[in-house]
């Protein structure tokens, strides 16, 4: 049986973003994040599935394996709060630094999201893509997901790009508790 499952951008959306974080020891989630996850998880039944782009590999910043390294920190720190990140994917590209050919699987295309339900067996007519760049709803709409923003005063831009492309996401949230609460909520029909 499938099942659904949120889609999650990692840096700036689970975790504060430094750029191009390679380090595992300055990865700092943002507040109520384990505890978000796990309600998705344990109690709505959600698989949590990261999907970032890091082109900072193909830039030379950082290597893959230090993106590896990151996420294992990211559920270290997730763990006492009995949550998980079910998956992570990420691509490595980017077509200032790749051939163009290997950058099919850069936000906004779906394919990380689509690999991952292929992979995971998920229902993604049931399933959320949460994110703090037009590129992550663009890529939820794409994959037929719904999409959450987050929204900072950083990110103004990010409005008016999805804006400029007809692409409204379901919902703005101002923190990542309060796009987890709607997603819960909308889930569940209002019934949380």
């Amino acid at each position: 049986m499938k099942t659904p499952a949120v889609f999650f951008d990692r840096d700036g959306t689970i975790n504060i973003d430094p750029g191009y974080l390679g380090d595992p020891e300055l990865v700092k989630l943002f507040p109520n994040v384990p505890q978000s996850i796990s309600k998705l998880r344990n109690i709505f039944g959600f698989k949590i599935v990261v999907v970032s782009n890091q082109s900072g590999v193909s830039r030379g910043l950082i290597s893959a394996d230090d993106v590896e390294k990151v996420n294992l920190k990211i559920n270290e720190l997730l763990k006492p709060e009995d949550a998980l990140i079910d998956a992570f994917y990420f691509c490595p590209y980017h077509p200032q630094f790749s051939p163009i050919e290997k950058c099919s699987c850069r936000k906004p295309s779906p394919e990380m999201i689509l690999t991952a339900a292929d992979d995971l067996n998920i229902d993604l007519s049931k399933s959320y893509m949460v994110g703090d760049k037009a590129s992550d709803i663009i890529s939820g709409f794409n994959a037929g997901v719904k999409t959450v923003l987050i929204s900072t005063s950083k990110n103004d831009e990010q409005i008016i790009i999805l804006q400029k492309e007809d692409k409204r996401p379901n919902f703005v949230a101002e923190n990542f508790s309060s796009a987890c609460n709607f997603i819960c909520n909308d889930f569940s029909g209002g019934k949380t």
